[in-house]
């Protein structure tokens, strides 16, 4: 699958998309600041009410911009955004007050405690006291015992915890987590990941991009790959892994070969630099369905193989080489 199918894939995608009512509606999305950077380009996008969608780009992609665009911190150049069938300009208290954002920097009071700022929080959607969701929610978050604590006395970790307690404070139908493990624990990690299943369960819509893919790999229902400002490549998980996945039969040999033998030559093999692996790469190309036939001709060729194992592509080497690519 080329990049320039991967963008039509995208245009597709899109327009398929229009008989599934989205909890978040994109279009035509653009951004250019003040001093002449262009954030976003024509970036149109349905986020599917209720499922895990990772955002994925370098650093500068452009994907906090979109994010801060949907939460109304910055406002578009270009385009449209609807939450819920709220524009989140013309109906911005409406469209607000269905999204919780956790952002990759730390916004909060450092002389405060941790009850009275997830409270407080929960006030500035309008939502009445709910000390019983409140205490659920930082039970959740392993903060319960540290509810009386000053911000200010937590760990890292802790501080990401409340953040993620104040994003979800107003019990928002779709919450968005900017780089939410960047730097933190593994225990945080697991436990965020563990609450982002709870709620995607409950019918939570949930956005994120990260930098550890593997948890993307594991988490999303969906991906989306943004480069320089484009929405380069959006597609189900499942089918992007098994179209632009590749996958790899490594066969050890028990003897070196001097070069690839004359009756192996139809297929797609490669001899390694100590001519003692022949490689075949398979996957999306109908390949998969010769190995049987592969081993056959081997065996008749004489060919001593000793060992066999293997391997696939992850979602990093996808992102990686889409990347390189640009849009």
């Amino acid at each position: 699958m080329s990049l320039r199918n991967a963008t039509i894939d995208v245009r597709r995608a899109t327009s398929q998309i229009g008989s599934v009512s989205p909890v978040i509606s994109i279009r035509h999305l653009s951004k250019t600041y003040a001093r002449g950077q262009t954030a976003l380009r024509d970036v149109s996008l349905d986020i599917r009410r209720g499922e895990i969608f990772a955002l994925l780009g370098p650093n500068g992609a452009g994907k906090t911009t979109l994010i801060n665009i949907v939460c109304g911190i910055v406002t578009p150049s270009a385009g449209r955004v609807e939450a819920d069938g709220h524009d989140i300009i013309r109906a911005y208290r409406a469209a607000r007050s269905l999204i919780g954002l956790v952002p990759q920097e730390l916004t909060i009071g450092f002389h405060e405690s941790v009850l009275a700022t997830v409270s407080f929080s929960r006030g500035l959607f309008g939502k009445a006291p709910d000390p019983a969701y409140v205490e659920k929610l930082l039970r959740d978050l392993s903060l319960w015992d540290r509810r009386n604590s000053q911000i200010m006395t937590l760990s890292g970790g802790m501080k990401r915890r409340v953040m993620i307690a104040k994003a979800l404070s107003h019990e928002p139908q779709i919450l968005f987590l900017d780089e939410p493990t960047a730097g933190v624990d593994v225990e945080l990690r697991r436990d965020m990941w563990q609450l982002v299943r709870k709620l995607r369960a409950a019918g939570t819509t949930i956005i994120l991009t990260t930098h550890y893919l593997e948890e993307a790999e594991e988490m999303a229902d969906r991906v989306g790959v943004i480069n320089k400002g484009e929405l380069i490549l959006l597609e189900d998980k499942k089918t992007l892994m098994r179209q632009l996945g590749k996958k790899r039969l490594t066969l050890v040999l028990g003897v070196p070969l001097a070069e690839i033998p004359a009756r192996l030559g139809a297929h797609p093999l490669t001899l390694s630099a100590d001519r003692r692996e022949l490689v075949y790469a398979y996957g999306g190309n109908g390949a998969e369905a010769n190995i049987a036939q592969l081993l056959a001709d081997i065996a008749e060729a004489g060919v001593v193989v000793k060992d066999l194992r293997t391997d696939e592509s992850s979602l990093e080497d996808i992102f990686v080489n889409l990347i390189r690519r640009g849009p």
